[in-house]
């Protein structure tokens, strides 16, 4: 019984780690993208690095291009940022 409650104590850092990489939280709406938010969350809170992400985003800027390699989102995070669509309406080259 003591799983359950650690877990639901257990800090997620995903959030902060798409503010260091620019991804609007609630950035789409589209079910595709909703499901890839909802998959990042859940890795993170299953994730074993959480003191190594800690670490990480205690000592790195607050603007980054990749998520370090150690976590378990950051092939999710990279598509987010990749498919903003503000990341499509500045390299588009708008009129």
């Amino acid at each position: 019984m003591a799983e359950p409650a650690a877990r639901e104590c257990a800090p997620t850092y995903v959030r902060e780690m798409m503010e260091r990489l620019g991804i609007e939280p609630g950035g789409g709406a589209a079910p595709s993208v909703s499901l890839s938010y909802a998959t990042a969350f859940h890795r993170c809170e299953a994730c074993l690095s959480k003191q190594a992400c800690r670490d990480w985003l205690d000592r790195t800027p607050t603007s980054v291009v990749f998520a370090p390699r150690f976590c378990p989102c950051a092939d999710i995070l990279f598509e987010l940022l990749v498919d903003q669509p503000s990341t499509w309406t500045s390299s588009s080259g708008t009129q």
